[in-house]
């Protein structure tokens, strides 16, 4: 096993070797520079911690400069007309599906997902690519129909401005391409600050961005270390050119660049945590909704907003459900470093994300909570490949039931009627998305009315795409990402009131 690692690591250390756009500095104005400083920080493999690229560490004053890039880029590129920029998006989205492999290969050194999973969200992530190029040239106004004879009302949308793009480090990839692609089809310009542990994946995309010929300023890119990341994000939510914060992440970092934004009245597209509940009705296709489990609980480890938190299952399939779960993740789990071709899960992103996931079921288990399957780190592969696992008799007032567990931990608890799983699943201050297994289709209906989330997925345990209006509702954040409603977002309605018709 020693040897077998050992070779892992060294095909892995050859791969790094030989990935193509992989940058080691910012992107400002069109130019790669460093940071004013000369600061670095590393970026690590988190399968094993080495270092994989040296990063600028950028500061305040450097992000300063690049929102005065991004401003006065903004002049010219609210000009461009709509067919322009559907273009050029058009080249990012072609340059993106040309290097999709290249890609991928930085995202799962840096993020630990599996070279599977990390394709998967390249295809994803384009996706936001080739619907924005499309939906650039059907952000339209409206003429509306006058109270007065003389007088025309006309409603046009303009671009807000200067965007300041926060990413996670979860879908590194899709998650800058859904924010970037929409404003840059509604003619805004951005500052993208890319999570500290995932920034070379958001350099990758700009790099190819920049090959499209989206003009110099348009897409700046800072990256920055924890040390400096709350300095940086003060400048990208205060300053005065920014118009819009767009933020994916926690729910208690949204509400600080929340409180920030409000300073300058400023627009907020926030899309946070959730507490995902898994619902099998006794109608349900027990397969289909294990299959679908599967994908909904351990895609990225369960590193996934929209990943399940919750399993509420009939009492009637309760024990079939559990049975048939605990099988399928014996059968279809295979931990270990993202590189290797049959692994289906890696590692966690950081020690911080491993103590809490740990800490989560280690409480429950204390508290009464039986671990079925997984449980704990395997320490033969790493500090950072949490198991897989399944956990049943855990009751609703312990914190792993009610707290985003952001792992991949599956929490069984059995329900007994319709409505104790809508009081259950809405006892949460999250509203992101929702999951309903049932064969009833008045059930279904009635699931989707009286749920208190922005997305439900009836007999699906994948909801994400271009097309649909993606976010939640009470905590777990502000506007729509992805659709029409995407690009809407980063636009403003301008009256113009056309008067004297008459004369």
């Amino acid at each position: 096993m020693d040897l077998l690692r050992v070779g892992i690591l060294n095909t892995f250390v050859i791969h790094t070797r030989k990935m193509h756009l992989l940058r080691n500095q910012a992107h400002v104005n069109g130019a790669w520079v460093k940071a004013k400083s000369n600061a670095m920080f590393p970026v690590l493999n988190p399968a094993d911690d080495k270092v994989i690229a040296e990063v600028p560490d950028m500061d305040a004053a450097d992000a300063k400069q690049a929102v005065d890039v991004a401003a006065c880029a903004f002049q010219s590129w609210r000009q461009t007309t709509a067919k322009e920029r559907s273009r050029i998006l058009r080249r990012w989205f072609d340059l993106c599906e040309q290097n999709a492999d290249k890609i991928a290969e930085i995202m799962t050194a840096e993020s630990g997902k599996p070279l599977s999973e990390s394709k998967a969200e390249i295809t994803y992530g384009n996706s936001f690519l080739e619907w924005f190029a499309d939906s650039a040239r059907h952000i339209n106004g409206e003429i509306i129909q006058s109270p007065w004879p003389n007088k025309q009302i006309l409603l046009n949308r303009q671009p807000i401005g200067v965007v300041s793009v926060i990413t996670p480090w979860n879908f590194p990839f899709a998650m800058i391409t859904r924010k970037v692609g929409a404003l840059l089809a509604a003619g805004c310009t951005c500052v993208i600050k890319p999570a500290e542990d995932t920034p070379l994946t958001a350099l990758a995309a700009v790099d190819l961005a920049a090959q499209a010929c989206v003009p110099n300023g348009v897409i700046n890119v800072v990256t920055t270390s924890r040390k400096n990341a709350i300095s940086v994000g003060k400048v990208l939510c205060e300053d005065p050119h920014i118009a819009c914060i767009s933020f994916t992440g926690s729910t208690q970092v949204g509400k600080l660049l929340y409180g920030q934004a409000a300073k300058g009245i400023k627009r907020v597209a926030l899309e946070l945590g959730g507490n995902a509940p898994f619902i099998v009705f006794p109608s349900a296709d027990i397969e289909h909704a294990v299959d679908h489990a599967m994908l909904a609980k351990f895609r990225n480890s369960g590193q996934a907003c929209v990943g399940v938190n919750r399993f509420l299952i009939h009492e009637g399939v309760y024990q079939e459900f559990v049975n048939c779960f605990k099988n399928r993740i014996q059968q279809k789990c295979i931990l270990g470093p993202g590189m290797r071709k049959e692994v289906t899960n890696g590692p966690l992103i950081n020690d911080a994300q491993v103590k809490k996931v740990t800490g989560l079921v280690d409480k429950a288990v204390s508290k009464g909570a039986k671990v079925l399957i997984g449980g704990k780190v395997d320490t033969q592969l790493g500090s950072k490949f949490y198991q897989p696992t399944l956990i049943t008799d855990v009751q609703p007032e312990m914190e792993i039931f009610h707290e985003e567990i952001f792992g991949p931990v599956a929490v069984c608890y059995k329900i007994k009627s319709e409505s104790e799983a809508v009081s259950l699943a809405n006892d949460t201050r999250g509203g992101l998305s929702a999951y309903v297994f049932t064969k009833e289709l008045g059930q279904a209906f009635r699931m989707s009315k009286n749920l208190e989330f922005g997305m439900v997925a009836i007999n699906d345990g994948i909801l994400s795409a271009a097309e649909p209006a993606f976010g939640g509702i009470k905590e777990s954040g502000i506007g729509r990402e992805g659709s029409l409603h995407g690009a809407l977002e980063y636009t403003d309605i301008k009256y113009t009131l056309m008067s004297g018709l008459d004369k």
